[in-house]
């Protein structure tokens, strides 16, 4: 077996510094969707942009890692992990009770918007997973249910095998599409399953035999920053082929979609970045606390019951209509209740993850004295047992 790269401070647990990419990234997510569902984003066909629209867009580029990003994490300590059932079914748990919980009251208060209360709309909050209520958790379901035997084989695997199968992925998933001006039928434009698989691979060989790349201070500024900034000068390159030709209408954004070479790159170098960089006492303790609640930040605000309304409390609506005004202080104000949605969402989010997690603990002790539940834990364990990886064989 190859020799890997692994730290000392990796095999200890969790890492301060990628638990705090790892709330960077989640609150990236949600400027983004401010941006997106405050109706913030201007349309990229108008023939004149004002300068907040354009650092809208500008954000925007620049926050396009987020979802990539969550993911390497993900895969990162993935890669090296059992394959659980008892997790997948805390998981499951976790994202049905926030589809159907917060779903059922934003549909009942009567604050949910731009969806209908219908037969589909109750389908979705049922089974959130198989509707693809959370398109992320849906992808990121899929791939835990993969981890038994992806695991397996990025594990199993010498350098030049891992090296070989992740550019065949990439070279199909990632490059064709991204020099190519082409919609491809199939491009699901990393909203699936597969392009976080292609991110699971790469987080396993950075992994495993990273350890140069990660060390090179310089590079990974040069790639999150350069890989934003192209993104945002391509984006505005077609925006201006558009104008004079009518053509590549389709295609105006194809750069900021996750599964472009330059937000996987920029991802890449915002994730080195980070990996250089220790935290040690109080404060890693404190963002070790925080981080895993960040999921649940996620699933409160791109709940159906919330997804759309959740902007206009938060100030979108006074940006938007600033913005259309042209008003001197709309780059202001974007700022501002950008930063506001951001700390308040982020907020929210983990306080109610904190009261949800604590509810299933107390639940749980309550079940464990009932035979039948007792019983069914025994034989949860006993299946993660048979999937746990023996000592020395962990990278």
């Amino acid at each position: 077996m190859p020799q890997n790269v692994c730290s000392e401070r990796e095999k200890k647990g969790r890492m301060a510094n990628l638990e705090l990419l790892r709330c960077l990234a989640m609150m990236m997510v949600v400027i983004m969707h401010y941006l997106g569902k405050g109706n913030l984003l201007a349309d990229l066909t108008e023939p004149q942009l004002t300068g907040t629209e354009l650092a809208a867009w500008f954000l925007e580029c620049f926050c396009i890692v987020a979802v990539n990003i969550y993911m390497f994490i993900s895969g990162f300590f993935l890669c090296t992990s059992s394959f659980k059932v008892s997790r997948l079914i805390q998981l499951w748990l976790q994202v049905w009770v926030y589809s159907v919980g917060i779903g059922l009251l934003g549909a009942l208060t009567g604050v949910m918007a731009g969806t209908d209360v219908d037969i589909h709309f109750m389908l979705t909050l049922l089974f959130p997973v198989s509707m693809g209520h959370y398109w992320f958790m849906t992808a990121y379901v899929f791939l835990y249910l993969l981890l038994p035997f992806v695991g397996t084989a990025v594990r199993r695997m010498d350098k030049r095998q891992l090296q070989a199968a992740l550019a065949l992925l990439l070279f199909a998933f990632c490059i064709i599409k991204s020099v190519l001006p082409v919609r491809f039928e199939m491009d699901g434009q990393g909203y699936d399953c597969l392009w976080y698989l292609c991110v699971f691979v790469t987080a396993a060989y950075v992994r495993r035999f990273g350890g140069g790349f990660l060390e090179k201070r310089r590079l990974g500024p040069v790639l999150y920053g350069g890989g934003c900034l192209l993104t945002f000068a391509v984006t505005l390159f077609l925006r201006r082929i558009y104008l004079r030709s009518g053509s590549l209408d389709t295609m105006l954004k194809f750069c900021m979609e996750y599964n472009h070479i330059l937000p996987f790159l920029a991802a890449i170098g915002l994730f080195s970045v980070f990996y250089g960089i220790k935290i040690h006492g109080k404060a890693a303790a404190f963002i070790n606390r925080v981080a895993p609640y960040t999921l649940g930040v996620y699933l409160l605000h791109e709940n159906l019951g919330l997804r759309y309304t959740w902007p206009n409390w938060l100030g979108a609506g006074k940006v938007a209509e600033a913005m259309a005004e042209g008003s001197a202080g709309a780059f202001g104000l974007l700022l501002l209740w950008t930063a506001a949605a951001v700390i308040a969402v982020f907020v929210c989010g983990v306080l109610v993850d904190v009261l949800r997690k604590q509810a299933f603990g107390i639940l749980h002790r309550g079940l464990m004295k009932v035979g039948i539940y007792r019983n069914l834990t025994g034989k949860i364990e006993k299946l993660d047992g048979i999937f746990k990886l023996e000592d020395g064989h962990v990278l």
